[in-house]
């Protein structure tokens, strides 16, 4: 049985990270991972042969910039997009275009959709200043906030309603208030309300899913990079995170399952593998799920905990299929102008904020959306070398496909779903049919099965506001209920500073083992 320094579960980006800092750190790690790939949901493979694809994870949200600058991802070379993406409604209004340059985002947005839509964004950016801080979502090493900590967060009254709106308000009553008329503001309105919902199992009416809203529009307040993509796809963090590992001398094992997780005197001493043989440490970092990780172990973690855990949602109701195009998609009048393949990366063809919330709804009765809100990508349009020459590869996001359905009706709902996916988006591109070489669809179910995502949630626990701040596990799980097993550091999208792509869970956890050790 070899022994190392630290062992790192998973090899994500949150395990990746974990490595990394681990390893540099001094302590010889070792990283173990399940699949025969590193990067887990934030990779970029060959989904059909010919065709690499993001499997999940794909534009790199901002992240702390102490992170940034700890793992060099200014080496990481960005591909070169002047449009991040473009969104519509799809009743014949223009669509919002996201360019990078701020100046003329500015100009698009007053010229196209009038200066009350910067007022509204302006006004919306500034009230999720204090929930941002409140969750603290690019706070690097630290606990998650009570709710007396998230209070004092605000420095007005005006923030502190922020905070309230954050915990008991729904998306709709947001948006009704900074974009009150739902046909000019269609697009922005369709945007942030599938922004939310693509986090949590409430409709953007539902009380609680403002604080989905407020998470995916906080911002980092130092010079933290800011939403970005890279060429080769996400995966090219992974194979800088794996290349910078590996060259300070840590360990990656591919093919290497958790099959146990021993204990000496209530620490950590060994961690049996799938495959017969193990290997020891002293210092155990997971970035597996937090209810996985702590199973393991599940003689010495106290039953509360376990009874917490076990109350997490995770009813994750999304379903992603990837084609393999033989060209690009032809729009028709009157979004002719999405031709132009700069505006082609990713579009977003959105429901309103009332079709969507009446589409969760059907959703919970077991039935797949009539129109489903949709996000469509062509990543080649800016990164060719992602399919073979003149072909492309795109993927389709949407929302709501029905957790928890049988076995039987599995299959068949999958299969109507993503009938109606391409039925919108060939309404949009009436080519788009044609063009297909192949496609294939993974629902949550895939996702589970092939990343251990519990119950196929990327989240690993919802936006919800009983699943954050003080509800969602630090490195040595939650404030007022630790797990108690030495060594052992839970580093997952599941733990404070995730989910999301923010490599923050696993940075903690690395860390608070080193400052641990003295």
């Amino acid at each position: 049985m070899e022994r190392f320094d630290a062992i790192v579960l998973g090899a994500g980006h949150n395990g990746l990270t974990a490595a990394n800092v681990l390893q540099s750190a001094g302590l010889r790690t070792c990283c173990l991972e399940k699949n025969h790939y590193a990067g887990g949901m934030s990779s970029t493979v060959e989904v059909m042969k010919g065709f690499r694809s993001e499997v999940a994870g794909s534009q790199q949200f901002p992240i702390a910039s102490a992170i940034s600058d700890e793992l060099e991802f200014e080496k990481i070379p960005r591909a070169d997009l002047d449009v991040m993406s473009v969104a519509l409604h799809g009743r014949g209004e223009p669509p919002l275009i996201q360019y990078r340059d701020p100046l003329r985002m500015f100009e698009h947005m007053n010229t196209v959709h009038g200066p009350e839509l910067i007022e509204g964004m302006a006004n919306l950016i500034g009230w999720t200043s204090a929930p941002g801080r409140a969750l603290g979502r690019y706070e690097v090493r630290t606990e998650p906030k009570t709710y007396d900590e998230m209070y004092a967060c605000a420095t007005t009254e005006s923030e502190r309603a922020a905070i309230t709106d954050m915990l008991f308000a729904s998306t709709t009553e947001i948006l009704d208030r900074h974009f009150p008329d739902p046909e000019r503001f269609a697009a922005i309105r369709g945007t942030l309300s599938f922004l939310a919902a693509n986090t949590t199992f409430k409709g953007p009416s539902t009380p609680g899913s403002a604080m989905a809203l407020a998470f995916g529009l906080a911002l980092p307040s130092d010079d933290a990079a800011l939403t970005t993509k890279f060429k080769g796809g996400i995966g090219a963090v992974t194979e800088h995170l794996v290349e910078r590992f590996q060259g300070r001398g840590g360990e990656l094992r591919l093919r290497a399952a958790v099959a146990g997780l021993s204990t000496e005197d209530g620490a950590v001493s060994t961690v049996a593998l799938a495959d017969g043989t193990s290997v020891a440490a002293p210092i155990v970092v997971s970035s597996l799920g937090v209810e996985y990780t702590l199973g393991l172990v599940s003689g010495i973690v106290p039953d509360a905990l376990r009874q917490r855990l076990a109350r997490r949602d995770h009813r994750a109701a999304y379903i992603q299929i990837h084609f393999a195009l033989e060209a690009l998609p032809q729009y028709a009048p009157p979004y002719e102008e999405l031709n132009d393949p700069a505006l082609q990366s990713t579009i977003g063809f959105f429901n309103s904020p009332e079709e969507l919330q009446a589409n969760w709804e059907r959703c919970a009765q077991g039935l797949v959306p009539e129109d489903p809100a949709v996000v469509f990508g062509v990543p080649t349009v800016n990164d060719p070398e992602l399919a073979p020459p003149g072909k492309h590869v795109a993927a389709a996001f949407a929302l709501w496909f029905p957790p928890g359905d049988t076995a039987s009706s599995h299959s068949e709902l999958a299969k109507e779903m993503t009938e109606r996916v391409i039925a919108k988006i060939t309404r949009f591109a009436p080519n788009f049919a044609d063009i297909q070489i192949r496609h294939t669809t993974f629902t949550a179910r895939h996702m589970a099965s092939m990343f251990g995502a519990p119950d196929g949630d990327y989240c690993y626990g919802l936006i919800h506001p009983d699943q954050m701040g003080p509800h969602r596990p630090g490195p040595r799980g939650f404030r007022d209920l630790p797990h108690g097993v030495g060594g052992l550091y839970l580093g997952g999208a599941g733990c404070h500073g995730g989910p999301a792509i923010s490599y923050t869970p696993g940075y903690n956890a690395a860390h608070q083992a080193i400052d641990d050790l003295g």
